[in-house]
């Protein structure tokens, strides 16, 4: 019987002999998880037995990336992937979890049963929490704060991450507060930003969360921007993420001087309406570059102009700006173009 495809998309994943990270192209089956170099490969580079495997999420071996989970095979094989935000992890994980529970009892896989098999370590929904501590209305408020002659923006203090969990009824105290807000600096879910938080960060075996004024945070999707770190290339300004994340992934790029294809983190904003992409390999690190979408021009194309990419399933549409530069990107489903043209359309009529 041929094995059920469950989940695909595109993964960085850390590399076994170069100790490096790179973008692969991950199918997830019933019985176990292939990557490929490219999305158009035949055969994959590699593949994973989920037979007695274990999945570790959050994974903490990585200080410095977000979002990674780790494969554990029965012969004590580590794979190493990391997701470009949160929810996608959280879906790679939820299908990967089910996969071995259906492999080591004998059943057959189900989506509809996956919830039910996700037993969080505690009563507290870390995901649930994060989205509303990151809701613009009523979580924790980012703020441009200074230090050392450098300027931090879209971040907050520890303090206000403890005020914030004790005022809402999340916690019972300070002290639970800062042992809940440990335990989202430890999933990824939020990050240290300027030498106090870092050191400390550093220093314990288990990263802490300081519950004071002059240690400096920020969530791990925002548009947290440090002018004292900014590379001398960047002509991004701060103001470019001051809008809320409308949507986030990854899609595949045209190159504007050579003309070739690679795989990029596109995180989508609003108010203004800014779309900023990254090289998902090297998580921390600010963008490559930006699309200014006030008055931009959207659509879905047929074919690449002018360019040698012969692997191409269709899932292209194009950004033209108001400046008439024009960005070609690749999805990878038709129905994932359909909501990248969809979101990029609304916040261009709607954004400054």
């Amino acid at each position: 019987m041929e094995p059920q495809k469950i989940r695909e998309g595109f993964l960085v994943k850390k590399r076994a002999v170069l100790s490096s990270w790179k973008v692969v192209w991950v199918v997830l089956s019933d019985d176990g998880v292939e990557f490929y170099n490219k999305k158009s490969d035949s055969s994959p580079k590699g593949m994973i037995p989920l037979k007695g495997a274990k999945l570790t999420s959050p994974c903490q071996d990585f200080a410095k990336r977000t979002f990674v989970f780790k494969i554990t095979t029965f012969k004590n094989q580590d794979h190493f992937f990391q997701a470009s935000h949160l929810e996608e992890r959280e879906f790679w994980n939820k299908d990967i979890k089910r996969a071995i529970v259906c492999l080591d009892s004998g059943m057959k896989f189900s989506r509809k049963s996956t919830r039910k098999s996700i037993q969080l370590p505690s009563n507290i929904n870390m995901s649930e929490l994060y989205n509303l501590m990151r809701d613009p209305q009523v979580g924790v408020k980012e703020l441009k704060l200074e230090r050392d002659n450098r300027t931090f923006n879209q971040c907050f203090t520890g303090s206000a991450v403890v005020d914030w969990l004790v005022s809402h009824e999340r916690v019972r105290n300070r002290q639970d507060g800062v042992i809940v807000a440990t335990g989202l600096l430890n999933e990824g879910l939020l990050q240290p930003a300027g030498d106090m938080s870092k050191r400390a960060a550093e220093v314990h075996a288990e990263s802490v969360l300081l519950d004071q004024l002059d240690a400096f945070y920020y969530f791990a999707d925002s548009g947290f921007f440090c002018e004292g770190y900014s590379s001398d290339e960047d002509t991004i300004t701060k103001e470019e993420f001051r809008g809320a994340v409308v949507k986030q992934g990854c899609l595949v790029k045209q190159g504007h001087r050579r003309k070739n294809w690679k795989v990029r983190k596109f995180i989508l904003r609003d108010d203004p309406a800014y779309m900023h992409y990254y090289d998902p390999t090297k998580d921390g690190d600010g963008p490559l570059g930006a699309i200014h979408l006030r008055g931009s021009v959207v659509t879905a194309v047929d074919h690449v102009p002018d360019a040698k990419k012969t692997d191409t399933e269709g899932f292209l549409f194009e950004i033209i700006t108001s400046d008439e530069i024009h960005y070609l990107l690749e999805a990878t489903t038709a129905s994932e173009r359909k909501e990248w043209i969809q979101a990029i359309h609304t916040v261009s009529k709607t954004g400054k």
